[in-house]
């Protein structure tokens, strides 16, 4: 919401300094987002006069000029404008100037072999319109040496203040005003608004038409204003709407703009020329269309409420009029309409057909429906000001409302709610200053709620209203009460894994990636999802329709994205939010790593010593189990079941689980039509857990740390290689080797595989390593081979191995 300083003091009475009133806004909840000052940016300017304009000797479309500045001299300019002669008045830079619509500081400087001492400016370049046609003409009693931005008028401080949702009375700058009044800055001016007396009934009807849907359009005015002499608005009007960045377009267009910042009270005006029959405010039909003013044409459905005649739909109620009947400056007969619409239809109807204009912004937070009528007639007092005409009597369709909501306030729930304790007299003055009114007397006085707060609904609003009117610098610092036990930690287990697992990752060479939580629907269906449910009813892009059942897909794009830039060596992971439904129990916090061409976890890239080798479906497999044992997860616990998801390759992946029904996650190389789908080049390997899944850690009694168990008896080793069909898994031999003595073997390793034809057909030999850690007393090799014997026996029972000799 933007203002300048003199429009605010129309409404309020203050000899506050800018930034006095700047802190007050602040101070009131109308935070100011940034002040532009003309004065400051435009004050090296100055009125010249030439003196003379003769051609530039080397260029045809150059002139070079003799400009008196007033502080000399007249100074040497070269000048390109083809209005630049002898005789005129014009605005001039010196050297060293910052040129705002060009992004120059000048100097001095030599154009075609002539110097030029300065600048003869343009409108477009100090950024007041567009015109750069030619540099800009005073009329010939502009005083010579005064600063520009001064004679202008243009040294008036252009506020921008941004307003929340709740404060739709605060978005006209009388709303500002009444808000700064209170909080003791000035007097704010009687806004009252005196009728104009109409000279007979409005031609046109007017028809509120919604059958047994409910109403869109509470109360409707209109009234009719006849011989109106359309043109440019007057320079006040015109510099005002530039001010806050809006373009002049005629007088009766302006007005209305002029009253939706003034007032907050948004209008439209129809050529009554072009209109035929009466008025119908209904909701409109399915598949209607309408030109609107900028140019393009809407579909419309029957959840949105129009405003129609004989000829169709003339105005998208309370967003945007159309463009056949727009007034211009052939407008002879002029309708002038003020409105009250429901507040979330606009909401709803501007966000489907993706408008956003300042009538929306404020029909959709609430108009003071009071102010209906008020805002006609002080439409209807401008346009006979400016254009002239014959005003008609007021129509009004429907009813406007009268609320009349009056709220039972103790006064003591101030300092109960907020900790200051103001007098009954302060707060008679803060809320009567604010509009509202206030009746009886302490403990309890009744407040009654002025038709323009919609947001105010019960005694905390008044509190509020209270104590950001006094100043939230008079809350009191209090502090928290002193607990008697620790607190506990506040961070939950799922951030706490979420953390951990990010520094896991990095520590093992992958880097961070945060990739889009929507990819294409082909994309989703590739990695198990493109259900329905999931689809976005607006989505940003074609390539962003559907939530994302998997990290991967936006990892592996963006490590090809990578790659396509010369970076062919890369690990990325990424830990967030997957969707496999929309319900709370089907998002799930995955993390996931992938690793391209030979991002390996010992290094990447070529060496010397060695050529690198490409990942594996062992690297993903080595990133995802050091997660889980980073995260405190029973690893030991865990089975690998060969194969995974369709995207991975069948014989190259791997299933991480917890019995059949907990599938804790996946890893593996990816599948050649997987990579097909997504146009990715490969070798790339992946993983992905799903964080929920794992088991929560037993909750222990103690934070401590357990004592150092060290056993002073050495341990020992042995190797076994077993002969085993090619078939076997290694997992069982390991598994059925630990089970063999689960007190005294300690770990069992694979150090050795051989594949040949002195084995037999089919035949593969794995050779294990075995490590005892004797707990009592230090083993005899009695107890030793008695060992290694239930070790052979255990896995040739398991897996049908024989020993290898």
């Amino acid at each position: 919401m933007k203002f300048t300083l003199s429009w605010l003091k129309e409404h309020l009475d203050t000899s506050a300094s800018l930034d006095a009133i700047t802190d007050g806004l602040t101070r009131v909840g109308l935070e100011v987002e940034g002040v532009e000052d003309k004065a400051k940016t435009l004050g090296a300017f100055t009125i010249a006069y030439v003196v003379s304009a003769v051609q530039h000797p080397n260029a045809d479309r150059l002139r070079v000029c003799m400009v008196d500045t007033g502080s000399g001299d007249p100074v040497q300019v070269v000048c390109g404008a083809p209005n630049a002669r002898a005789g005129m008045k014009s605005v001039f830079s010196p050297p060293g100037t910052y040129i705002p619509g060009k992004d120059i500081t000048l100097s001095v400087g030599t154009i075609r072999g002539v110097e030029s001492h300065g600048m003869l400016c343009s409108a477009a370049e100090l950024e007041l319109s567009n015109d750069h046609d030619g540099i800009i003409e005073l009329p010939a009693d502009a005083p010579v040496g005064v600063r520009y931005a001064d004679w202008a008028g243009l040294a008036d401080p252009v506020i921008d203040i941004a307003i929340t949702p709740n404060r739709s009375d605060c978005l006209g700058v009388y709303g500002v005003a009444r808000d700064l009044a209170a909080a003791g800055l000035g007097t704010l001016k009687d806004g009252a608004v005196a009728p104009v007396p109409g000279q007979g009934p409005v031609s046109t009807g007017v028809t509120l038409e919604f059958g047994d849907t409910p109403s869109l359009c509470p109360a409707f005015g209109l009234r009719l204003v006849r011989g109106v002499k359309n043109g440019p608005s007057p320079e006040w009007l015109q510099a005002k709407l530039r001010a806050i960045g809006l373009r002049p377009i005629n007088a009766l267009v302006d007005i209305t703009n002029y009253l939706t910042f003034d007032r907050g009270r948004p209008l439209h005006v129809f050529d009554a020329a072009k209109m035929q029959g009466g008025l119908t405010v209904r909701r409109a039909r399915d598949g209607e269309t309408l030109m609107a003013l900028d140019g393009k044409t809407y579909t419309l459905d029957s959840s949105m409420c129009v405003i129609a005649d004989d000829n169709g739909v003339e105005s998208l109620a309370g967003i945007m009029g159309g463009e056949a009947s727009g007034c211009s400056e052939a407008t002879v007969d002029v309708l002038i309409e003020s409105a009250l619409w429901e507040p979330l239809n606009i909401a709803q109807t501007g966000r489907k057909l993706g408008i956003n204009t300042d009538a929306r912004y404020r029909f959709e937070r609430g108009v003071d429906p009071a102010f209906m009528v008020p805002g006609l007639d002080l439409a209807t007092r401008l346009v006979l000001e400016l254009c002239g005409g014959t005003p008609s009597d007021i129509l009004v369709a429907g009813d406007i409302p009268e609320p009349r909501l009056s709220i039972a306030f103790p006064i003591s729930e101030v300092k109960r709610l907020v900790g200051i304790d103001p007098s009954e007299d302060e707060i008679r003055r803060v809320l009567t200053a604010l509009g509202f009114t206030v009746s009886g007397h302490a403990p309890s006085l009744t407040v009654g709620v002025p038709s323009w707060r919609p947001d105010i609904d019960g005694k905390a609003d008044l509190v509020e209203e209270v104590m950001r009117i006094l100043g939230v610098d008079r809350v009191p610092s209090t502090p928290l009460p002193k607990s008697e036990h620790a607190g506990k930690p506040a961070i939950s287990l799922g951030q706490l894994r979420t953390r951990r697992a990010k520094r896991a990752l990095a520590t093992r060479g992958l880097v961070e990636a945060v990739t889009w939580s929507f990819v294409a629907k082909a994309v989703a269906e590739a990695f198990g999802g493109g259900a329905p449910a999931l689809a976005l009813a607006n989505p940003i892009s074609t390539d962003m329709t559907d939530m994302r059942p998997s990290l991967l897909p936006g990892l592996v794009l963006a490590a090809q994205r990578n790659a396509d830039r010369g970076i062919s060596d890369l690990a990325l992971f990424e830990v967030g939010q997957i969707f496999r439904g929309t319900k709370p129990n089907e998002q799930f916090t995955a993390a996931t790593g992938v690793r391209r061409n030979t991002a390996n976890v010992n290094g990447s890239g070529r060496h010397w010593q060695s050529k690198a080798p490409p990942v594996s479906v062992f690297d993903a497999k080595a990133d995802a189990l050091a997660l889980l044992d980073a995260l405190g997860a029973p690893v030991e616990k865990f089975q690998i079941i060969a194969g995974g998801p369709a995207w991975f390759h069948p014989g190259r992946s791997g299933t991480i689980q917890l019995g059949p029904q907990n599938v804790i996650g996946w890893f593996g190389e990816f599948h050649p039509a997987t990579l097909e789908a997504l146009d990715v080049e490969g070798p790339l390997v992946g993983f992905e857990l799903i964080l929920e899944a794992i088991p929560a850690p037993r909750a222990r009694p103690t934070r401590t740390k357990p004592p150092l168990d060290l056993l002073p008896f050495q341990p020992v080793t042995r190797d076994f290689a077993f002969v085993v069909d090619r078939s076997v898994e290694v997992a069982k031999i390991i598994k059925a080797a630990q089970s063999a003595d689960k007190v005294l073997i300690s770990t069992v390793s694979v150090f050795d595989l051989f594949e040949g034809a002195a084995l037999g057909a089919d035949k593969k030999s794995v050779a294990i390593e075995v490590t005892l850690r004797p707990t009592q007393k230090t083993l005899t090799d009695g107890e030793i081979e008695a060992v290694a014997a239930k070790i052979v026996a255990q896995v040739s029972k398991a897996t049908g191995a024989v020993l290898r000799t």
